[in-house]
């Protein structure tokens, strides 16, 4: 039976930060490299790279030989000691990764060896590589890898020297700043650099493709480590300023909203963002008895508690996120129907939840409880006022031009406080659809073209110079 030699790694800038791994196969006689691959994998952690990592040696091996012995060796004491089965695996996020990996080749001809970083330098340098791909907006390519070369000539120093391994470690060169959100606002300005021209873009996604190849030549080597680039200062984001819209008419009925536009301070042609974003994925609240009969239910009524139905649908948001594993933080409304389908999912997760008064409903006033037909008969000013601008009130109650402030406000305080983290917002209609129009500077008549349905899920990415990404919207999936 034939052996091969596979080393990996992985890396995330910030932890979870931008992230990449490397992985390459190597003849155990010759130490030849075989087969590179590398890819950047957006915002991870360092496990989880470097398991990327791992999975692509071990299918770039299989390719070559799947009836090989394989030696695996990896600087991850976390992975070798896993996947040899001597650690249990707790995290989500590694769980079907380490269960992937183990399906790859027949139990028992894959061993789990762990060595030195410095042993580790190809590929660490595959690693650096593909994030700095992707911090340019760019893909990965082998042609321009010069990592082979690299550890070569560290190899024949290591040689020279007598040491009988890697040297020449490049801890003290400066590091790359930057990150993927850098490479999508780069991608952005460059599509609307040629969007006149007709010339091709580079790709909008920083996110580059697994490539595999024999050892490659190529340009520029990227010789610092996975995980400890430096923070450049961003320039402050300046806060959205809401511009009311008399035009704009208003929801009609439930807890739907009308909330007032934001200016963005920046454009498609903003310099690069030297931060991971902060990614809300907003959780709409599950029913209570008011939501099927189309009732408003805001924060100045009753404050009703999740129906039956309510409770079963938060029980299925909180199996689809707990099967996602991406959630680290979770932030809720005050009012109860949103605590209480908050904490479904925490304690499905493992998370506290941290209660933020900026996220909840806008009070409707004497409108509370009621159905539209019923406040069109007791208070038609008042509703016609209400249509007519989103500076009206309702009787009594929040305009949409106050909730709009007050989400905006939210918005910029979770997301300075969670940069680069990946947050639950479990709240309402109206900040979620406010959220959602002002990422997309849409004016206030595009909440009638988004439907928001009980426990749906949609996501907001926010980078720091000043541009959001609307990633998702109304997923109801985990329902059906």
């Amino acid at each position: 039976m034939r052996e091969l030699i596979v080393e990996a790694d992985g890396g995330s800038r910030g932890n979870p930060g931008p992230a990449g791994y490397g992985a390459v196969v190597l003849d155990p006689v010759t130490g030849e490299a075989l087969a590179e691959a590398a890819e950047y994998i957006g915002v991870a952690t360092n496990n989880v790279a470097e398991y990327k990592g791992l999975l692509a040696g071990l299918r770039a091996a299989r390719e070559l030989a799947p009836d090989a012995s394989v030696r695996v060796r990896m600087d991850s004491k976390l992975v070798v000691e896993q996947m040899s089965g001597r650690w249990k695996i707790k995290h989500p996020d590694m769980k079907p990764l380490a269960a992937e990996a183990a399906r790859i080749y027949p139990p028992g001809q894959v061993t789990y060896e762990w060595i030195p970083r410095e042993r580790n330098k190809h590929a660490d340098r595959l690693a650096n590589e593909a994030m700095d791909a992707g911090r340019q907006g760019r893909q990965w390519q082998p042609s321009t890898s010069r990592a082979a070369l690299d550890a070569g000539a560290a190899r024949v120093a290591g040689e020279a020297t007598g040491t009988g391994r890697v040297t020449g470690d490049t801890e003290g060169v400066p590091r790359v700043v930057g990150d993927a959100a850098a490479g999508a606002a780069r991608a952005r300005a460059a599509l609307a650099a040629t969007a006149s021209t007709g010339t091709a873009a580079p790709g909008t996604a920083p996110t580059g493709t697994a490539a595999t190849s024999a050892a490659a030549t190529g340009a520029a080597a990227a010789g610092h480590r996975p995980g400890t680039a430096d923070r450049a200062l961003d320039a402050p984001r300046p806060a959205d300023a809401p511009r009311p819209d008399a035009t704009a008419p208003a929801p009609t009925g439930g807890d739907g909203s009308a909330a007032t536009p934001a200016t963005p301070s920046r454009g498609w042609a903003a310099p690069a963002d030297l931060g991971a974003p902060a990614t809300f994925v907003l959780l709409r609240h599950g029913e209570t008895a008011l939501t099927p009969e189309k009732r408003f239910s805001g924060s100045g009524g009753s404050d009703p508690e999740l129906s039956a139905a309510g409770r079963r649908q938060a029980d299925a948001v909180a199996a689809a996120l707990a099967a996602r594993g991406t959630v680290q933080e979770i932030v809720s409304s005050p009012l109860l129907r949103c605590r209480q389908t908050a904490l479904t999912v925490a304690e499905r997760l493992g998370l506290d939840v941290r209660i933020d008064d900026g996220l909840r409903e806008a009070d409707f006033g004497a409108w509370e409880g009621l159905t539209f037909a019923e406040v069109q008969e007791r208070y038609p000013d008042d509703l016609n006022a209400w249509l007519a601008s989103p500076k009206a009130a309702p009787t009594g109650g929040e305009s949409f031009a106050a909730v709009s402030r007050r989400v905006a406000a939210a918005r910029d305080r979770l997301t300075e406080r969670h940069a680069g983290r990946t947050v639950l917002l479990v709240t309402h209609v109206t900040p979620i659809k406010t959220l959602v129009r002002l990422a997309l500077g849409a004016p206030p008549e595009a909440l009638f073209r988004m439907e928001l349905s009980a426990a749906s899920l949609s996501a907001v990415a926010y980078y720091r110079d000043g541009n959001a990404s609307v990633r998702l919207l109304n997923d109801t999936s985990h329902l059906r």
